[in-house]
């Protein structure tokens, strides 16, 4: 049976003409979008296709070969699901990308976009299992078949961003490398937005957001040399999008800075390379905050608390609006199943 409970949040949108104005964003919780038995399956990212079929593209691997959900990093592939509506039922149809192993190891974490008529899928890789050596992919096509080829200007495997060697741009000290993309256009720009875990002063190191900028959407992308997010507030699998001419990102609250740590964040910013501290609410809360604590008692855990964390925010825009919100959580009711994604609804008050 799909349960369904609804939470209204508040989203700070800027209106430039208008000045500041606040809109309530209802999310209705529908029920479990891309999962597969026998499978972990992590970050649902959406997109309507040709067809009018809403399909999603999510990592996955096996719950047998590897149970303690360290899969990610060493056995992950990219599937790809379809749906007749964006809230599903959602039909597993096929591998988009393979985990190669070796220098191409384990694709995980992909985003996908539709920018000027073209499909864009981003995605992570790293080297041998070693996470030191995480750097981005982009794909691109024409329609969604999985007939993908490299972008123009990445590397001849892809490979749109690495780690910089450049001591200037601010994520010179990452420990793991370049990770976790979302791609836009703003104002003629192209932006890519991409996660670092740096060194933090005097000692530690920070979840933190960059971004790099190209002429073209398929690159080459260029460092921008400072980091957009603040250090005293980390964040993990930020997912970018633009509205009233302002650029937001939607995040896991990855250390519980206006929550608790199952939930999320909304950051805005006026030109796409600052996001304050100041203008950053909170977004979502755990999955039990809308299933209830009873449809949760028997639930295993794979990652994280029983309470479900909630990560890895896509969202589906429809008619240019926020219409549909996808996230991962590592928590499953059903027997047999790994990690699944979820499907919200989103409505305006």
């Amino acid at each position: 049976m799909k349960l369904q409970h609804t939470t209204l949040v508040t989203l700070l949108f800027i209106f430039i003409s208008c000045g500041f104005h606040a809109q309530n964003m209802k999310l209705e919780y529908i029920g479990d979008a891309a999962m597969q038995k026998g499978m972990h399956v992590w970050g649902s990212s959406p997109v309507i296709g040709k067809d009018g079929k809403t399909h999603l593209f999510a990592a996955q691997w096996s719950t047998e070969t590897q149970p303690d959900f360290n899969g990610w990093y060493k056995d992950c592939e990219i599937g790809h699901y379809v749906g007749d509506s964006p809230e599903g039922p959602f039909k597993y149809v096929g591998l988009a990308v393979p985990d190669k192993d070796g220098v191409f190891n384990s694709p995980h974490n992909p985003t996908i976009s539709h920018i000027d008529g073209q499909y864009q899928l981003c995605f992570i890789v790293n080297e041998n299992d070693d996470l030191k050596t995480q750097r981005i992919v982009m794909y691109v096509a024409d329609d969604l078949n999985d007939t993908w080829r490299p972008a123009k200007g990445a590397e001849a495997d892809g490979t749109i961003l690495r780690q910089t060697k450049d001591s200037t741009v601010w994520n010179y000290t990452a420990r793991l490398g370049v990770s976790n993309p979302s791609l836009i256009k703003y104002k003629g720009k192209y932006f890519l937005y991409h996660k670092s875990v740096v060194r933090k002063e005097p000692k530690g190191y920070v979840y933190s957001y960059g971004v790099v900028v190209a002429d073209s959407v398929e690159g080459p992308y260029m460092h921008n040399p400072t980091r957009v997010t603040e250090e005293k507030m980390p964040l993990e699998d930020a997912y970018a999008f633009t509205m009233n001419d302002s650029v937001y990102m939607m995040s896991r609250d990855f250390r519980g800075a206006l929550g608790n740590r199952g939930g999320g964040l909304l950051w805005k910013s006026g030109d796409g390379f600052s996001f304050p501290v100041e203008n950053t609410i909170r977004a979502y809360e755990d999955l039990q905050h809308y299933v209830g604590e009873e449809y949760l008692k028997d639930a295993v855990s794979y990652r994280g608390k029983l309470d479900g964390h909630l990560e890895r925010a896509q969202i589906l825009f429809i008619d240019d609006k926020p219409a549909y919100l996808y996230l991962a959580t590592g928590v499953q009711v059903n027997s047999g199943y790994g990690s699944s994604s979820h499907v919200f609804k989103i409505s305006f008050e």
